[in-house]
């Protein structure tokens, strides 16, 4: 399956500031792109490249006043199959961890693991099977508790926000998500991307960058998704982190206003290939 990428942003900025993009598409897929996947910056300006400390790739560039531009479009190989689920995948006990995914059990800016959610977690989840069945679970309680909707975002809403308001968009839901299984002594990290209609009927809303989230068991990372769940095709991940704070797609040091925003993941048709035979 191929997929087409990209976004195009417009900023309104009023003084000289630094902004900070997480635009690419992850490392981890890299190889899978057919053409390049390049932030264009205008007006035109250096642009520095770097990778973060997730592993991230991360674009910084110095902005002047005016209205700047962010924009892209990048063609990407897909398998055209559902996330992949393993029922039998274990919990791995925290003394037996990889060093690196310790910090996806700690509290973070979004993910409060050390207030009262962790004793709802343990009412809740307790009894569950560990492992996937666990992970699981807990997506279907979110997914069954929390309701959907735009009007519901908010920039400083916590996972212990959404559990009270129960409502929230994609990132809320996997906020909470993550949050409960931390609580349970399972690594979550927070993962945002491209996720097309692909397989599914269309959204009646503008297409958007998504959120998911990933859960480290039987020594690799799974990808969840508490707001659809359910294994979803076309998955493009862009980057991983804590929770939201970290993987921003713009970070900017200094007063900005979103003037123009939109995104394009879909699915287009194989190039025919055509063959002739010779007697």
């Amino acid at each position: 399956m191929l997929i087409q990428l990209g976004y195009d942003i417009e900023l309104d900025i009023c003084q000289p500031l630094t902004v900070v993009g997480v635009l690419n598409v992850h490392p981890s897929r890299s190889a899978d792109l057919l053409e390049s996947d390049q932030v264009t910056v205008s007006p035109a300006t250096q642009v520095e490249e770097y990778s973060d400390s997730f592993g991230n790739r991360c674009t910084r560039f110095l902005a002047q006043p005016g209205t700047v531009r962010l924009s892209n479009s990048t063609l990407i190989q897909d398998s055209g199959l559902p996330d992949a689920v393993d029922w039998n995948a274990t919990q791995v006990p925290v003394d037996q961890l990889p060093p690196e995914t310790l910090q996806f059990l700690l509290a973070s800016r979004y993910c409060e693991v050390d207030s009262q959610l962790g004793q709802m977690a343990w009412q809740l989840f307790g009894n569950v099977a560990k492992g996937w069945p666990c992970v699981q679970a807990i997506c279907d309680w979110v997914h069954q508790q929390i309701t959907f909707g735009y009007n519901f975002a908010r920039p400083d809403k916590t996972a212990l926000q959404v559990s009270m308001e129960r409502n929230g968009v994609c990132r809320d839901f996997q906020h909470l998500a993550i949050t409960l299984c931390r609580c349970m002594n399972i690594p979550a990290r927070y993962a945002t991307g491209y996720l097309g209609d692909i397989g599914v009927p269309p959204a009646p809303c503008p297409m958007d960058f998504s959120a998911w989230f990933e859960a480290y068991l039987g020594g690799r990372w799974w990808t969840f998704d508490a707001r659809h769940n359910c294994p979803r095709i076309g998955c493009v991940l862009m980057a991983t982190g804590r929770d939201a704070a970290d993987v921003a797609i713009t970070t900017s040091f200094g007063p900005t206003v979103l003037k123009k925003f939109s995104v394009v993941t879909d699915e287009v048709q194989q190039p025919m290939v055509r063959t002739s035979m010779v007697a």
